[in-house]
């Protein structure tokens, strides 16, 4: 495994850098802790109340979702971007990072949450699932993809 460290991020929170270069194509590390329902996983964590949207739920399949808040696993502390530098794979029911493009000693390893949510989605969605990502291609939120803005709410 690549030497990776946890430190604050200037993106949000703490995030997992690079001591050495990393080639495209490295796996990286596996998004690790509790296996569970996706009711589990929607009764631990209640979107509609809490300040900021959780993101530390990954889902596998239909029936199983990570739950990386519990367990010491880093891979919860990779953050989003719109550009990032790894991606996130399944593989026989286990999700590993993997490294897109060559990723300098130094760099903070991040990848597309995409998150996807249920409509309708709460009227504060723009705050509780924005994007600090500074990318030239940032779209401004961690979901799959901003919902269209009806002419007349612009």
């Amino acid at each position: 495994m690549p030497c990776l460290l946890v430190r604050r991020s200037p993106f949000h929170g703490r995030g997992v850098f690079t001591t050495h270069g990393i080639p495209a194509g490295t796996r990286v590390l596996e998004y690790t802790g509790e296996r569970i329902s996706h009711v589990e996983a929607a009764a631990r964590y209640d979107d509609e109340r809490a300040p900021h949207a959780h993101t530390l739920l990954f889902a596998v399949d239909r029936s199983t979702v990570i739950d990386g808040g519990v367990g010491d696993g880093i891979a919860r502390y990779i953050n989003h971007s719109c550009g990032p530098n790894c991606d996130a794979f399944v593989e026989d029911g286990r999700i590993f990072i993997e490294t897109v493009r060559d990723v300098a000693a130094g760099a903070e390893l991040t990848y597309d949450y995409r998150l996807r949510r249920p409509r309708p989605l709460p009227r504060d969605w723009r705050r509780r699932y924005a994007c600090r990502c500074d990318s030239p291609r940032c779209r401004g939120t961690m979901l799959v993809r901003p919902p269209r803005r009806s002419r007349a709410s612009a």
